[in-house]
């Protein structure tokens, strides 16, 4: 078997500790009333206030529609709110309410708190070492997504005759 307990390599373990960590920031933001698609909205308009649905539909990585449905969600709850986006009465901007600002302080609070956690015993060299690394392995992958891109879009228009 390819991936076996006794060989559980980098991969494994980047992808178990960013499972773990969700679980962690999931489990402690639950008594505010988010869940993970909704704090993670809170969060994209917290460094990208007035984005449109489908702005956050392409940094959540989801199709609009559950953008759509996500977004109605967290509008409902009250923590943000549509705007009309003048000139194009199609489209509308995305934006916290005050409420939704108090409670991302909380939001911080938890994410930072869980951060230390999953850090800990690591000296601050350490920490920006792997800070480093997994910038590397980050920027590894996203070239490597887009070389497969390139080769779809290269293999498309070769079976469409150029």
């Amino acid at each position: 078997m390819l991936i076996h307990d006794s060989h559980r390599g980098a991969g494994f373990l980047l992808t178990d500790t960013a499972r773990l960590l969700r679980k962690l920031i999931d489990r402690r933001l639950q008594p505010l009333g988010l869940s993970r698609a909704q704090w993670s909205i809170l969060a994209i308009l917290s460094n990208h206030e007035g984005l449109s649905q489908s702005q956050i539909s392409s940094e959540l990585e989801v199709e609009k529609s559950t953008a759509g449905r996500l977004i109605d969600q967290v509008e409902k709850s009250g923590w943000i709110e549509r705007r009309p986006i003048p000139g194009d009465r199609r489209l509308w901007s995305i934006h916290l309410t005050d409420r939704a600002r108090e409670l991302l302080v909380e939001v911080e609070r938890v994410i930072l708190h869980s951060r230390e956690e999953m850090l800990h015993g690591l000296s601050a060299e350490q920490q920006e070492f792997l800070t480093d690394i997994l910038q590397t392995v980050k920027s590894n992958l996203s070239a490597a997504i887009e070389l497969d891109h390139g080769h779809v879009d290269g293999s498309r228009n070769a079976d469409e005759g150029g």
